[in-house]
């Protein structure tokens, strides 16, 4: 009996990664009015143009019966589940599939399903979900499994930046007033995901101000913590992405890979988006 690991769409695990440790995918939807798409079925090119002319959209979690299927399908072949899903503040995901959980265990009740809050999202939870996958794969029985993940979250950070804050504001994370002052002045946040919600770790005048500020956290956290894996996000600006990873590689000795961050969590900051996630080999303590 092997443990499998399932987590959602926004984690934005790399292809060949998630299908080398077996990582299963509950993705989440965008609805503009009538039109409920995957988020695993829409390119960012596509969502920010549909954007533009239909407004910002709903984001809304799997169905449960899409949830149903997914569990079964693992636990009817023998298999135990470990479930890692985005922050329960921001996506009903992990409350539904808690539910859910309870209904197969009932026809399933030789089967072990544990379900895990990451209190994130984008790769601080696709790392939680991938050092797990390498665990189960390493013949871990679940709750060393699940340990390992929780380990993981304690052990890492994401941070990033927008590129202006008219999505902030279409999102309803800043209000009119702030976003029109934000702009006038050139005040970029440098955001964090903190305890299952995104909060501001630090204003700056610029864009480029923030790039420089958030490599600088990222060499204190490796002298500090010591990180063992890191990639960098982006939204839409790929040669920002590639430039960011230059500058962090002359200051770091890793490898670093550049993944998109897709529409539920990008809607939310918009196109321009950059940021850095990474764990530690130490627990974080800040």
């Amino acid at each position: 009996m092997s443990v499998k690991i399932m987590t959602d769409s926004t984690s934005y695990i790399e292809e060949d990664i998630r299908k080398n440790l077996g990582i299963k995918i509950l993705s989440l939807y965008i609805s503009f009015q009538e039109d409920s798409i995957k988020e695993t079925e829409i390119k960012n090119e596509v969502f920010y143009e549909m954007m533009e002319e239909k407004g910002i959209p709903l984001s809304s979690q799997p169905t449960l019966g899409e949830i149903y299927k997914a569990m079964v399908d693992v636990v009817s072949k023998g298999d135990n589940l470990l479930c890692i899903f985005l922050s329960s503040d921001m996506s009903g995901t992990y409350n539904s599939t808690c539910k859910v959980k309870e209904q197969v265990l009932k026809e399933y009740p030789d089967s072990k399903i544990c379900i895990l809050d990451s209190r994130s999202n984008s790769m601080q939870l696709g790392f939680a979900a991938i050092v797990a996958a390498r665990a189960a794969r390493d013949g871990k029985d679940i709750d060393e499994v699940k340990k390992i993940a929780q380990e993981n979250v304690k052990r890492s950070r994401f941070i990033f930046i927008p590129d202006n804050l008219k999505y902030l504001k279409k999102g309803g994370r800043i209000g009119g007033a702030g976003a029109l002052i934000g702009n006038i002045l050139k005040i970029i946040p440098i955001l964090t995901v903190k305890d299952g919600e995104t909060r501001v770790l630090k204003t700056v005048r610029t864009k480029n101000k923030a790039v420089k500020e958030m490599i600088d956290k990222v060499v204190e956290d490796d002298k500090k913590y010591n990180i063992k894996e890191i990639i960098v996000h982006h939204i839409n600006c790929y040669d920002e992405a590639k430039e960011l990873v230059d500058k962090l590689k002359e200051k770091l000795n890793k490898d670093i890979s550049i993944i998109d961050i897709g529409p539920v969590i990008g809607m939310h900051v918009g196109p321009g988006a950059i940021g850095i996630a990474y764990y530690t080999e130490d627990e974080i303590e800040d």
